[in-house]
């Protein structure tokens, strides 16, 4: 599956919004507004100088809607819920080539909100991948003591962990114990 480097970066963005949530970790990790600079720095997000107790209230309110999107049970349950976010967020599609980067397109109104530039480009990037079928890539975590969302960007389909050196490979370690200990009492 091939996804363009903005598309890219926006569900890398909206994964991480996701995992800020205190359901996967046990605080959330997006609480106050210096969490927000923070969150808004490291993934390059353009156009934000101040923010306010108002953006992070807003931010946490796209990240609930990013969330169920996540859970959405089909293709056209996840459609409506974008639909409903990039409208509500007063989208302006501007071509743009920045940073090295070739021709591609920004989803958020100039000026916008820090939530609405959030709402707009990681909507529309649940939008791509609603558009090509792969609806069933939007995932989470089956280690059951994790839920992080995760895109599954595997060929076939399959990834089950939202990283294997850590939620994968504990468990494969586990059920290996468990399998160890079933054959030596089995002896």
């Amino acid at each position: 599956m091939l996804i363009p480097h903005d598309t890219r970066s926006a569900l890398d963005m909206v994964v991480d919004l996701v995992n800020t949530a205190p359901e996967s970790e046990a605080t959330d990790r997006l609480a106050d507004v210096e969490a927000l600079y923070g969150f808004v720095h490291d993934h390059s997000v353009s156009g934000v100088e101040r923010l306010s107790i108002g953006d992070l209230v807003g931010v946490q309110a796209v990240r609930n809607r990013f969330a169920e999107i996540f859970a959405a049970p089909d293709a056209r349950s996840a459609a409506e819920l974008v639909n409903q976010l990039v409208a509500a967020a007063g989208t302006t599609p501007q071509l743009t080539d920045h940073d090295g980067y070739d021709w591609h397109v920004h989803y958020f109104a100039p000026g916008a909100s820090v939530a609405d530039h959030l709402a707009a480009d990681g909507g529309m990037a649940l939008a791509f991948i609603v558009v090509t079928g792969e609806q069933e890539r939007l995932r989470r975590c089956e280690a059951p003591d994790c839920g992080r969302a995760f895109v599954d960007l595997s060929r076939n389909r399959s990834r089950r962990y939202c990283d294997s050196r850590t939620c994968g490979n504990r468990l494969h370690v586990a059920a290996y114990r468990a399998r160890r200990k079933e054959a030596e009492a089995a002896r």
